[in-house]
């Protein structure tokens, strides 16, 4: 399989295409047989790219085992909710409400929420996802909790 960078001759989209051989794309492109996906048309050609050329594993310098990649993933989820997040607290429910409803500005938020709220949530189809103890941040020192993260 050979991966190319394609672009539109009708309509310049650029796009990406996955052939068996770089005969196959000739081949169906020559035959018209690649469809543009933002246009329909049929005058598409390569565009130039770099290879992707994988180095071997004695290769990679320092390479991490797989535990240490996962924490380093863990932590770097945990960063990103805590800095693009806003943290509700135990208002969350209320909040996802008053924001699927259009009464609050759009804005990704976290927080806790009983069982049954979560469950209420998915009822009125405002999509909610339990954030998993190793992702959750500390939550903010002044905020106020009944209870532990879930």
């Amino acid at each position: 399989m050979i991966l190319y960078a394609l672009v539109c001759g009708d309509c310049d989209h650029e796009f990406e295409g996955w052939f068996a051989s770089s005969e196959a794309f000739e081949r169906l492109a020559k035959r018209k047989q690649i469809d543009c996906p933002d246009c329909g048309g049929h005058k598409v050609g390569k565009q130039i790219m770099a290879p992707a050329v994988r180095p071997s594993d004695k290769a990679l310098p320092g390479k991490m085992d797989e535990e240490a990649l996962m924490k380093e993933f863990v932590r770097r989820a945990r960063e990103h909710v805590s800095q693009n997040f806003d943290y509700v607290g135990e208002d969350f429910a209320e909040e996802a409400r008053a924001i699927y409803y259009g009464e609050q500005e759009h804005r990704p938020i976290w927080g806790e929420t009983t069982p049954e709220e979560r469950e209420a949530l998915a009822d009125e189809g405002i999509p909610a996802l339990p954030l998993p103890a190793p992702f959750a941040p500390k939550p903010p020192k002044s905020a106020k909790r009944k209870q532990p993260l879930n």
